[in-house]
């Protein structure tokens, strides 16, 4: 049983959010109209949008075969992110008239998604039982 491929995870994790958006639109759409629902989708796709870009900046093969490669891939993945976001919702908010609460709305429920992932990650999966522990030679004394 190898370990989880951090790509796949990542861009697990932009579609899960993908998937959320949709979600949220219908639910707009369901509740406040077409105008909320596209606010809702640009929303939950402007934050689909900055976690795709993340994964595959930050994920790439070069970054897996160096430490210091991945952590510099890291953090351009993520600066890259932001930059996503901020422009988009830029753009969205100057050249659209939306729904506020249905596209931050929406936005922020995407962040679900990685909260989640998160927590799976670091649930103890892949983490030997304690009683598989061997002492060491120097804790018998």
């Amino acid at each position: 049983m190898g370990r989880p491929n951090p790509r796949r995870l990542a861009l697990g994790v932009a579609l899960g959010q993908a998937a959320v958006a949709v979600v949220a639109a219908l639910l707009c759409w369901a509740m406040a109209g077409s105008r909320a629902a596209l606010s809702a989708a640009l929303g939950g796709g402007i934050s689909s949008a900055a976690s795709l870009v993340m994964a595959l900046l930050s994920f790439g093969k070069e970054a897996a075969t160096d430490p210091l490669r991945a952590i510099r891939a890291f953090f351009v993945g993520e600066a890259a992110k932001i930059v996503v976001v901020i422009v988009l919702f830029a753009v969205v908010l100057k050249t659209m008239k939306v729904v506020p609460l249905a596209m931050l709305g929406a936005y922020i429920a995407t962040f679900v998604v990685f909260w989640i992932a998160l927590a799976n990650g670091l649930s103890g999966k892949g983490v030997p039982p304690t009683s598989a522990l061997k002492p060491r030679a120097d804790d018998e004394r």
